[in-house]
């Protein structure tokens, strides 16, 4: 059977429920289902809006969801054992790049402009920093812990790390418990406009066009259903093709706002996903000619580097196997086939914020090769 063939076969399971976090960057699955995107595909979706990810994991591994817009961490975390109950997990593909930020609080900015340096701002407080971020091994905490080692505090010794769901992060730096936080927008943006906080550093600036949130499902589910799990993905690539036409960020930000999704004025949103004035490597992307969406290895590898590095787990020798099995290139590949996207062949090793490059032909290398780790 070839891949056109597969690509046609009917799903297995017709309708789907799909999970999200209310964040700017589930617009593709927000997409995917008031547009009906999966209806040419044979399949209906029912979005399910999830309070934090930790609500969301424990129900997609119930199986009380089928699929869902994930942090990358989060479902590395999953299949190690360190992120929630042991699961074999699956990234279909990858959603959207770039779109987090790192915020400080008032009092902390005014002391980073006035001191120049982090560890001299840090120490103004005379107390242990505390910084939030959104789940333990997700994405927010490796761009968090990333940043402050790469400024010279370490993540582990020199604050206090908590968890906070993306919607109550306004809330608690408006209360003074926290002095700093990484989230994805428009969380951070909404703190900076109501005078809450200000953002220091966008992640892209920490990894150019890093991959950010996945579509995430358990691996049964794609050995279970495997013609449903390319309609998916197929589906989603069609949502986050259409997110890249004229005037469809705003208009995608315009149900974003609503109070049952983000519940956020709607021109901060589209300000936020269409990223105007800032560097072409820093923006929310979601589709890019096809560039942004292949679950990459090499990418997902990076992600157990750094969970070595801060002692989350030993250091293993099959990195990439893990990866490539939790990576469902093969079947992506498919799936964009169908639909006429192109799957780009090259990519470029990306330079992070402290100057370092990353190689997965060598990461027990790589982790050693930074001075603050666990």
């Amino acid at each position: 059977m070839n891949e056109s063939t597969r690509a046609a076969a009917p799903p297995e399971k017709t309708h789907l429920k799909i999970g999200f976090v209310p964040l700017a960057d589930a617009a593709p699955v927000v997409a995917a289902k008031l547009l009906e995107f999966g209806h040419a595909h044979g399949l209906t979706l029912e979005l399910s809006r999830q309070p934090s990810w930790a609500a969301l994991r424990d129900k997609l591994l119930a199986g009380e969801l089928d699929a869902a817009h994930s942090l990358y961490g989060l479902v590395y975390g999953v299949q190690l054992g360190i992120g929630g109950p042991q699961t074999d997990m699956a990234a279909l593909m990858v959603l959207n790049r770039n779109g987090q930020a790192i915020s400080l609080s008032n009092r902390l900015a005014d002391a980073l402009a006035e001191h120049g340096t982090l560890p001299r701002a840090l120490a103004t407080l005379g107390r242990t920093p505390v910084f939030a971020q959104t789940f333990p091994t997700g994405t927010h905490a490796m761009w968090l812990y990333y940043w402050l080692a790469s400024q010279g505090v370490h993540p582990l010794r020199d604050i206090e790390s908590v968890v906070i769901p993306p919607p109550q992060m306004v809330a608690a730096l408006a209360e003074e418990r926290l002095d700093g936080l990484c989230v994805g927008e428009p969380w951070p943006s909404l703190a900076q406009r109501r005078g809450m906080g200000r953002t220091v550093i966008r992640s892209g600036e920490i990894w150019p066009d890093h991959p950010e949130k996945v579509l995430a499902c358990r691996r049964d589910f794609v050995t279970r259903y495997p013609n449903t799990a390319r309609a998916l993905v197929s589906t989603m690539l069609e949502a986050c093709r259409w997110l890249d036409g004229a005037g469809h960020r705003k208009e995608i930000a315009q149900w974003l706002a609503r109070p049952e999704m983000l519940g956020v004025d709607a021109a901060l949103i589209a300000e936020r996903l269409e990223g105007e004035g800032l560097p072409d490597a820093v923006r929310m992307k979601f589709f890019s000619d096809g560039t942004v969406n292949i679950p990459l290895e090499s990418e997902g590898m990076w992600f157990f580097t750094q969970f070595e590095r801060w002692g989350m787990m030993a250091r293993r020798d099959d990195y990439r196997q893990l990866a490539a099995a939790i990576n469902q290139t093969a079947l992506y590949r498919q799936a964009a086939a169908a639909i006429g996207v192109a799957v780009p062949e090259t990519f470029d090793a990306p330079v992070f914020v402290d100057g370092r490059k990353w190689d997965s032909a060598d990461p027990a290398g790589y982790v050693d090769g930074f001075e603050i780790k666990a």
